[in-house]
């Protein structure tokens, strides 16, 4: 795994950070990720006065990964509005994991975590095709 510059993910979840759309909740969030082939894709939540419907910021960073090219996530940083470290949702945890690896590094509010130590026993697309086989959950 490449040396992971910590500042420069923040800095790019910084620089999305203000670009949220959070009129409700005034709770800005911004994400940067580093994949694999050394981009740095970033993201930022989007409101809806239809609060169900609203986009966290990992989506919006994970849309980008995508749509520029794919690739795994090696490292995230999400911040709130104050720069502090934010811990993702659970649906954000997963969309993390399937986009990412177990070893993907995760900048928390208690440190550097491993995915695997964020998301344990995670549901992935390997379960879905050993469930299709009628395999037993591997280990």
């Amino acid at each position: 795994m490449p040396e992971i510059d910590w500042d420069e993910l923040t800095q790019a979840a910084l620089g999305i950070m203000p670009k949220a759309y959070a009129p409700y909740s005034k709770f800005k969030v911004g994400v940067a990720g580093l994949v694999d082939d050394g981009r740095i894709v970033v993201g930022c939540n989007v409101e809806n006065a239809s609060y169900g419907v609203g986009l966290c910021a990992e989506c919006g960073m994970v849309s980008s990964l995508h749509a520029s090219g794919g690739g795994k996530l090696l490292a995230v940083s999400c911040v709130d509005q104050h720069g502090s470290p934010l811990m993702p949702c659970g649906r954000c945890r997963q969309l993390i994991w399937e986009n990412g690896l177990p070893t993907t590094l995760l900048k928390t509010p208690l440190g550097v975590l491993p995915m695997s130590d964020i998301l344990p026993q995670a549901f992935g697309p390997q379960d879905l095709i050993d469930r299709a086989e009628g395999k037993p959950r591997h280990g």
